[in-house]
């Protein structure tokens, strides 16, 4: 049952950029922020984004493995082509301008951006604007 407490003193602990959509977690349940706040670079995300523009030779490997952001190299990264138009990448530890950051050292422009995925915790097929409960016995 929805009451007005369960929106006070709500925290959001998976802030998006700007431009992007996707999932974001707001919580009150200290348990859940520590283990955000503790958790989050280890936590893998996944997200979708929608590009424009003619890929770089050996782009797709190069996002994968090869490039470096403000001046550190990358880890490996999960990167794949949804379709023609769509790149799906699983990252960890990822910071504020990453994947624009990525995608345009290949040659492509970031059109939008969706997440879809913390951890284990996905968005699932919540309709766009909607929102849920954490059910018991879910974990990020």
């Amino acid at each position: 049952r929805v009451l007005l407490r369960h929106f006070r003193a709500l925290e959001c602990f998976t802030p998006l950029p700007t431009p992007a959509s996707g999932l974001v977690v707001y919580t009150q349940d200290k348990r859940i922020a520590r283990k955000l706040a503790e958790d989050i670079e280890s936590l893998e995300q996944e997200c979708i984004v929608e590009v424009a523009g003619q890929i770089a030779d050996n782009g797709l490997k190069k996002l994968c493995h090869g490039l470096s952001f403000n001046g550190r190299p990358l880890p490996p990264i999960k990167v794949s082509w949804q379709n023609e138009f769509r790149l799906r990448f699983a990252i960890r530890a990822v910071r504020p301008g990453q994947i624009r950051d990525m995608c345009a050292q290949v040659g492509l422009q970031v059109v939008a951006m969706r997440r879809l995925r913390i951890g284990r915790f996905s968005l699932g097929k919540l309709p766009v604007g909607e929102w849920r409960y954490l059910p018991a016995g879910e974990k990020f």
